[in-house]
């Protein structure tokens, strides 16, 4: 039932109450009945079974079996390693679960306690818990509404409902029935669970109770919104079971072939001993070719993502929201405080016949009716400015002394130069608000108000210092005035002033009657000034945004138009229009549809989903309880640092400062990041791939194996980490924000990636071949000892390589990643552990491994990686 259309007491019948209040016996039968008043609790699963589940990975099972293979051949230090790697990663992705769950207890935390209410004829206070509909609840300023209601009683009743509308400004209730159909910021008649009482008193009768009421049904949404993989996650579950595949499909050959040359080669052997060799190696090769740091290291990269982007005052709550950031193609944005200053600010003024665009600078060239207007806009007002700097009172008043502060008239000089002796309260029904005061010998009523209830109520104009009659010319060139700032969605004061008798002490509704007009001010939440710049950079990026705010329609078109957010072919619809909407008009309308307005958080998730429908990576700020559903279900929710904990909780991103400015910037940081992963894992798989072409050389020409399994595990200690770890400090491409978003179906090796990997690969693998032939002339130990330095040494150097698949390391700035050099330097110093008398026997180098054999070795390590760099200015040159 809409009971915002019905009467009150339509409503109390249909709810089966009364004024009285219900009976102790009916309350207790409705509360066996529907339940108590409180958000239920989810079933959650059991966090065995998620840790379970991230053990389905592909990559992850392959490790498992090698690790477990390791275990049993007595190569403990290697299998202990891959456990602890493997139930790292699974813990983090348990517990960041366990936090994207806590929205929902957020929300229960923002229920009354307590609630006042009559039953049986008498006042008393009970656990909100305990209410059911149609119960009486009784409301007064400081209250925090207790569950869904109509109200049929309103005493200047003001309740603030941002945490479901979005809205700061708090809303006047009445009593009447609406008669059209409303949104719920519009139904002003009716109050909701959570909300907060700021002024005044009332009575309402409960419709709705726990998960009835509106907050309920946020946290069925909340419950129900997907939690998303974000594009990168997607794209490794992919690749990680082509990759456990090929890996097994690897061993397996590697392994039959080496059983089969023991079993048919001419060579005497110990059979068994030959098999487990043979299987210790195929092992090794497992754990050579998968980057079993590869989570940790896209964790690591990530996080320093989000330190970065922390300057930027985005603060990361989940750790994948680094990397959709830089996916992002579409920024669903609110309007007030996030692209607008939240803060109302006086833009222009009119006074008739006034030459002036703007107030002169120094007051004392004011014309008398810009001094008059200036004056009655501070004098005509409640709000202050604390001793601690804090603006206090209506933000509208608030905007009209700070125009006076702005043009170098101190308000509070004007208020102790003319004091307060009466006054008449702005109310509704009146539009107006009256104060008394002496200026210039004179007792005179100023008055501030509506402009159409002023222009009813005058009948002179102030016109450069004189009082005329009000002709139907000065009141249409006011009218027109007022009209011009309507349409540009600008809030309009009119101001007047009748000068009073001096013995009259006391002043009526009726005084505020045959006014003298002097003038209009019109003033707006303006935008902020880095907000022109973002969008375009957006724009640039190939990134849409979208504006969805509770505001009017007239409004957040006035600013979408300014700030450049719409075209010419864009339009604005609200939550009524969207609502009429099917899903095939909504599809094809959405590319057009840049401002929605007066929105609900069903809307809000619809809008979303559209998005989504067409595989684009959707951000979406809010603030409000009524956000929290719509921030989930985004592949990205960017709550603000001012919203309520509510959103925060759903969200995966804080905006400390609620600027847009920072979500563009941070989405810099995020292609950086993602930049940066790529570059992390074709540094590793071009290593990998390089170590597997020269085994699988050797394994084809019938050579000795050119690696022990201790060396291919001490390589990827040595080159898995630090230096893919450095590449995650690269700073931004020239480019990052001149690129289209990329698209869903890109993998991970798209673009110049895979060419990279093959590339780097082939001229590592046939480094390493080179080398290990010059030493196989002497030994198979001098072969497998030159191979071994040969490739642990241009998998170090080609860190350098892989910085930029575009830019040379000289052409990046060698020296501006100083991690890049600490990494290759530390690798170095690690590999010359190997060849120290004491460690020679157990990494099976020779000791007549000398200077020429290291040089040698060490020389191909950097023709190869010379020769990446080359390809790569021959590629760029070529385009």
């Amino acid at each position: 039932m809409e009971f915002y259309r019905k009467h009150a007491d339509e409503v109390l019948e249909h709810v089966e109450s009364s004024k009285s209040g219900l009976t102790k016996q009916e309350s207790q039968n409705r509360l066996e009945r529907d339940g108590y008043n409180e958000i239920k609790d989810r079933d959650r699963v059991p966090t065995w079974k998620l840790f379970l589940e991230t053990l389905k990975d592909s990559m992850v099972i392959v490790l498992l079996v090698a690790a477990g293979v390791q275990l049993i051949l007595g190569e403990m230090v290697e299998s202990i390693i891959i456990f602890i790697v493997i139930i790292l990663n699974s813990v983090i992705s348990v517990v960041q679960t366990r936090k994207a769950e806590s929205s929902l207890e957020a929300l229960r935390d923002m229920s009354a306690p307590e609630a006042k209410v009559i039953r049986g004829d008498t006042k008393q206070t009970i656990p909100a818990r305990e209410l059911v509909a149609g119960d009486i609840v009784l409301l007064e300023a400081g209250d925090f509404v207790p569950a869904d209601g109509r109200i049929f009683e309103s005493g200047s009743l003001k309740v603030n409902e941002g945490m479901l509308t979005g809205e700061s400004e708090a809303v006047e209730k009445f009593t009447e029935a609406i008669e059209e159909e409303a949104v719920l910021g519009d139904r002003r008649n009716m109050v909701y669970s959570s909300s907060l009482v700021v002024y005044g008193r009332g009575s309402f009768v409960v419709t709705g109770t726990g998960e009835k009421t509106e907050v309920g049904k946020i946290a069925d949404m909340l419950s129900k919104a997907e939690e998303k993989q974000t594009p990168l996650q997607r794209k490794l579950d992919v690749f990680s079971k082509k990759l456990g595949i090929g890996i097994l499909l690897l061993c397996i050959l590697i392994f039959a072939i080496e059983v089969g040359s023991i079993w048919f080669g001419e060579t005497e052997v110990d059979t068994t001993t030959a098999i487990l060799n043979a299987l210790m190696f195929a092992v090794a090769v497992a754990v050579a070719a998968i980057p079993e740091a590869l989570q940790s290291i896209v964790t690591i990269v990530m996080s320093v993502g989000t330190n970065k982007m922390a300057k930027q005052h985005a603060i990361i709550r989940r750790l994948p929201a680094v990397e959709t950031l830089g996916s992002t193609s579409v920024i669903c944005t609110d309007k007030t405080g996030t692209l607008t200053q939240n803060k109302m600010t006086v833009t222009d003024y009119y006074v008739p016949n006034g030459t002036n665009e703007k107030l002169a600078e120094d007051p004392a060239n004011w014309t008398a009716s810009e001094e008059l207007l200036v004056n009655i806009a501070v004098l005509c007002n409640d709000s202050y400015i604390n001793n601690d700097g804090k603006e206090v009172g209506d933000p509208t008043e608030i905007a009209l002394i700070n125009f006076a502060n702005k043009n170098n008239k101190d308000y509070h000089e004007i208020r102790n130069q003319y004091d307060r002796e009466a006054e008449l309260p702005f109310d509704s029904d009146r539009k107006l608000m009256s104060t008394v005061h002496e200026l210039n010998g004179k007792k005179m009523l100023l008055t501030k108000g509506g402009p159409d209830v002023m222009f009813d109520r005058a009948k002179y104009v102030l016109v450069e210092g004189k009082e005329e009659a009000l002709t139907d010319e000065w009141l249409e060139s006011l009218k027109k005035a007022n009209e011009d700032y309507s349409h540009q969605a600008l809030r309009v004061l009119a101001y007047g002033y009748k000068t009073l008798p001096e013995d009259k002490t006391n002043v009526d509704h009726d005084d505020e009657n045959d006014l003298v007009l002097v003038g209009l001010t019109a003033m707006m939440d303006p935008p902020r000034e880095a907000v022109y710049g973002s969008i375009e950079q957006s724009k640039q990026a190939g990134i849409r945004t979208v504006m969805i705010t509770g505001d009017h329609k007239t409004t957040a078109q006035a600013i979408g138009r300014e700030i450049g957010l719409m075209d010419d072919d864009d339009i604005a619809v609200t939550g009524q229009e969207l609502d009429q909407m099917s899903d095939e008009e909504l599809d094809k309308k959405l590319e057009n549809i840049a401002v929605y307005a007066r929105v609900s958080p069903e809307n809000k998730i619809r809008i979303v989903r559209a998005w989504q429908k067409k595989d684009r990576i959707t951000a979406m700020t809010g603030d409000g309880v009524n956000d929290a559903p719509a921030l989930k279900q985004a592949d990205i929710g960017i709550a603000m640092g001012s919203g309520t904990d509510v959103a925060k909780d759903a969200s995966a991103m804080i905006l400390t400062d609620d600027n847009f400015v920072s979500i563009v910037k941070a989405v810099g940081v995020g292609r950086t990041v993602f930049d940066n992963i790529k570059k992390a894992i074709s540094y590793l798989f071009a290593g990998n791939l390089g170590a597997i072409i020269a085994i699988l050389f050797a394994v084809i020409a019938g050579w000795a194996a050119p690696f022990t399994a201790l060396q291919l595990l001490f390589i990827n200690l040595v080159n898995d980490s630090l230096p893919a770890i450095a590449l995650g400090m690269e700073k931004e491409e020239p480019d990052v924000m001149r690129r289209k978003p990329r698209d869903l179906d890109e993998g991970i090796f798209s673009g110049r990636t895979l060419q990279a990997v093959i590339t780097r690969g082939l001229l590592i693998g046939i480094a390493v071949i080179v080398s290990h032939y010059i030493g196989l002339q002497h030994s198979d130990e001098m072969g497998v000892a030159m191979a071994f330095t040969t490739l642990i040494l241009s998998r170090t150097l080609q860190t350098f390589a892989a910085r930029s698949n575009t830019q040379t390391a000289f052409g990046a700035g060698f020296f501006s990643n100083k991690y890049v050099i600490g990494a290759v330097v530390v690798g170095f110093v690690l590999y010359g552990i190997t060849i120290l008398p004491f460690a020679r026997e157990v990494f099976h180098i020779p000791f007549t491994f000398g200077l020429n054999e290291w040089a040698i070795a060490t020389g191909l390590a950097f023709v190869a990686v010379i020769l990446m760099e080359v390809i790569k200015k021959l590629r760029n040159r070529l385009g």
